[in-house]
């Protein structure tokens, strides 16, 4: 519990850090996000296009609803492998800018020069107030926003964490995706729906040189007669989350009218997710007469095929703490049940 204490004590830093209000992180990570967004989109369309054409050769009778079925089952398979990959670049980037922040290398001046932009817009504003023109801008009542969150990831047995199994601080979890974000009240800004689609992933790095292996429908951690380097199992889910969040932003009013406004003040969010698996891999690293080897096993390794849970948030603007834990145990069969566990920070940005 020393490790975590000292964790969340890093957290709730970064967390008061982001709320003084270093801005610039805000607009690079945006630039990343749009790149991230931008290949989300691409593959979806290519996606789309192979799955008409296999439907296509379905209603002229030259593929039966099986093989068509499969077929498309292996061009989302694929899909999802090259947006991983061309996605990893961009979360590389963006992890390579948290790190900036954390280390204080982003420079003062460029908040300052964002903050110079603001001062402009207001004058704008001022001007268009003496042209009689309303300068207050509300938004739609749902708004989108893209999600990036990230932290440590790990295992809980009957409410203990299973940090002598897997890799404390070595285990992460990373997720994105984008979300819609609904005023539920006409005139009230408080409770919101926030609703999306989210790849997750999710790492665990076995302690004392062990890697599962798969025994009938037990998939256990066994010893690794080689000495490796490096140990990690990884489960890519596509989800769906749910909350119902409370937005604390106050409303603008100007010539007797009122306008609403998202992430501007403090917001917590309380609800779920559910989704399927869409790959688990093991991933091993060891050296052996001076030579270097990776290995990356794939398999199902009796993992669950669908995952539900819960999951919370809490913070201020577009920066929040970020729990959650999987209600259904990560190994279908497995005599002791593990549930997954995530703690982190998480990025909704509008």
């Amino acid at each position: 519990m020393k490790n975590f204490t000292i964790y969340l004590v890093i957290l709730v830093f970064l967390f008061v850090s982001k709320v003084l209000g270093q801005e610039t992180f805000e607009s690079r990570a945006k630039q990343i996000a749009a790149k991230i967004e931008k290949v989300t989109k691409e593959e979806k369309q290519a996606l789309k296009e192979e799955i008409e054409a296999v439907n296509i050769q379905l209603s002229e009778g030259k593929i039966t609803q099986e093989q068509a079925d499969k077929r498309k089952k292996e061009l989302a398979e694929a899909r999802a492998v090259i947006i991983e990959e061309k996605v990893t670049l961009a979360q590389n980037e963006l992890n390579d800018l948290v790190q900036q922040k954390v280390d204080g290398k982003i420079k003062e001046g460029d908040s300052i020069k964002k903050h110079a932009l603001i001062i402009h817009w207001n004058d704008k504003d001022w001007s268009d107030r003496k042209r009689g023109k309303d300068s207050i801008r509300g938004e739609k009542r749902t708004t989108s926003q893209f999600v990036f969150a990230f932290g440590l990831n790990n295992t809980m047995v009957d409410g203990k964490l299973q940090d002598s199994n897997y890799s404390f601080i070595g285990s992460h979890f990373y997720e994105w995706g984008f979300t819609y974000n609904s005023r539920l009240l006409k005139n009230d800004n408080l409770l919101h729906a926030k609703y999306g689609l989210s790849v997750m992933y999710n790492n665990i790095r076995p302690t004392d040189n062990r890697n599962f292996v798969v025994n009938g429908n037990q998939t256990n951690l066994e010893v690794n007669p080689v000495n490796m380097d490096e140990s990690r199992f990884r489960n890519v889910y596509i989800v769906l989350p749910l909350h119902l969040e409370f937005d604390f932003t106050r409303p603008k009013e100007s010539n007797g009218k009122t306008y609403f406004r998202t992430h501007k003040s403090f917001r917590f969010g309380i609800g779920g997710y559910a989704g399927i698996n869409v790959k688990s891999k093991q991933i091993l690293k060891f050296e052996e007469e001076d030579l270097k080897y990776k290995t990356t096993i794939k398999g199902d390794y009796n993992v669950n095929n669908f995952i539900y849970g819960l999951s919370s948030y809490i913070g201020y603007k577009d920066m929040s703490l970020y729990l959650k834990y999987d209600l259904n145990p990560l190994f279908q069969d497995n005599l002791v049940k593990e549930n997954n566990i995530s703690l982190g920070l998480r990025f909704d940005l509008n």
